[in-house]
């Protein structure tokens, strides 16, 4: 059932190239959204100064639209709850930090690092619970006084209530988590700089999130989020607690999370491929969520009338890369000729082309694209798949060479050259039954006997098809590169 009050965030840091985790999360809320007619809520977190930079916060932009994403509120959009960059919103912390101070919910806390360090060591040992042990909660006027004379640094630490904490994850259920298991946390740094562990609930807050869908590895910081909103709700900052549904891992090779030094993580790999962005949407899609038992290919359309995240399965999901371009070749065979012809443009001039500008002849692709849509995994495969309509010589490819021209290829070509010039050049049919003849004369079935024709021609032992090639690279020109090779046997 649609819901229009539905308010989701996504809210990432501009650190490095967009992750394909990121790319899900993104993808899992803004099909949220749109599926209930809610709001797309697009949030930067970028009040770490010495990661975050202005390029990847413009890539960021970039990806986004790129994947064809919009947001109803956020960088360049604006909105009610503006600015919607963290750095922009600093004495909004510094406030709520203030008041959850004044109302007796956070409290200054002097501990070292080296006490800290020493006093979890020895909770380990005595097998007890690590996290923050309290030591600053209750602190006499006379300790705060002599903490103060040292000139003791302090942070700000949220006081967690002495109570187990239960929430519904709509992912996984109900989930419970008591007192023990989570301390007393840091919300501002010593220098006053706020924590993510502030910053992200009060932005959800005055942002009015109802739903935080996030990924797996923050399910551990939820239980002090749903205190903070306790205690911002009493304090008249927030109306409600958001409800919560962790996403599933992303996992790599060798069962371990897909990371960001994963070369396969990167976002920026497979629009520089020529993924479309349909399909690599598809692909991420089922990443923890699947259409239907018996179909994988969808539009994006179609995904956002069907999702929901009750429906979100809490297993760690595996990439696949063989998978993702099978899909993402099922949306390129889907497109218009013509969109798939534009798709292309990219990767048919520098730097992608190994061909001469003005070499390129528009008729000629416009010829061979119908033909190349139904053989291409990715849009960067067209370039090494026409190539030989656009070069002078064909690429040389000696690993290629060597393949096809074992036995007695100078005879098959020589008997295949004869065939071909008496043939009709207007019909491909014709110039098959060229090869096939000449190799009947040599014992040879046409897949062999088509070998060599191929790498004289193009340059390499596979391609598209190889006599709808001929025809549009023209009889001139298919001639002369097999008299090259042929001259290059006799060599």
């Amino acid at each position: 059932m649609a819901n229009a009050n539905v308010r989701v965030r996504f809210c990432p840091s501009p650190t490095g190239n967009p992750h394909v985790g990121l790319v899900r999360t993104a993808l899992f809320n803004w099909a949220f959204a749109r599926h209930h007619g809610g709001t797309f809520v697009f949030r930067i977190e970028d009040t770490d100064a010495a990661r975050d930079s202005e390029e990847s916060y413009a890539q960021l932009l970039d990806s986004l639209r790129w994947l064809g994403f919009t947001w109803d509120e956020g960088p360049e959009v604006g909105g009610p709850h503006a600015p919607y960059r963290q750095s922009e919103r600093m004495d909004i912390y510094a406030d709520v930090a203030q008041r959850l101070r004044d109302g007796g919910y956070a409290y200054d806390c002097y501990c070292t690092t080296e006490e800290l360090d020493a006093r979890r060591a020895a909770a380990r040992a005595a097998g007890k619970p690590s996290g923050y042990d309290g030591h600053c909660r209750e602190l006499t006027q006379v300790q705060l006084e002599a903490y103060q004379g040292e000139h003791r640094p302090s942070i700000v630490r949220f006081r967690m209530p002495d109570e187990t904490i239960t929430f519904t994850d709509l992912v996984r259920g109900e989930i419970s988590v008591t007192p023990e298991n989570v301390s007393d946390f840091g919300i501002l740094r010593a220098n006053g700089a706020p924590l993510y562990t502030l910053v992200n609930p009060v932005d959800d807050a005055l942002m009015e999130i109802t739903h935080v869908l996030r990924g797996e590895d923050l399910l551990s910081s939820t239980p002090r989020q749903i205190a903070l909103y306790k205690a911002l709700i009493e304090l008249g900052v927030a109306k409600g607690v958001p409800e919560f549904g962790h996403l599933p891992y992303v996992m790599g090779e060798g069962n371990k999370k897909l990371s960001k030094r994963d070369p396969e993580s990167s976002l920026n790999l497979y629009r520089e491929r020529g993924f479309l962005p349909e399909g690599l949407l598809n692909y991420l899609s089922l990443l923890g969520w699947s259409f239907s038992k018996d179909r994988d290919i969808f539009s994006i359309e179609e995904m956002v009338a069907k999702f929901d995240i009750p429906d979100v399965n809490a297993n760690p999901a595996r990439f696949d890369l063989k998978k993702a371009e099978a899909i993402n070749a099922d949306h390129i065979r889907q497109l218009d000729p013509k969109a798939f012809a534009d798709a292309c443009a990219p990767w048919l001039t520098a730097p992608h082309a190994n061909w001469a500008p003005e070499d390129f002849d528009a008729e000629a692709w416009a010829r061979i694209a119908p033909h190349a849509q139904t053989r291409v995994t990715v849009l960067s495969d067209i370039t090494a798949n026409v190539d030989f309509l656009f070069r002078k010589e064909p690429v040389e490819d000696q690993a290629s060479w060597d393949k096809a021209m074992k036995g007695e290829p100078a005879a098959l070509l020589t008997t295949a050259r004869e065939n071909l010039a008496g043939a009709d050049w207007s019909d491909p049919e014709s110039l098959k039954q060229a090869v096939l003849t000449a190799g009947e004369a040599h014992g040879l079935k046409l897949g062999k006997a088509q070998a060599p024709v191929r790498v004289a021609v193009t340059g390499r032992t596979v391609g598209l098809p190889l006599f709808e090639s001929l025809e549009i690279l023209g009889k001139e020109r298919s001639l002369a590169r097999i008299d090259a090779a042929l001259a290059k046997l006799a060599a």
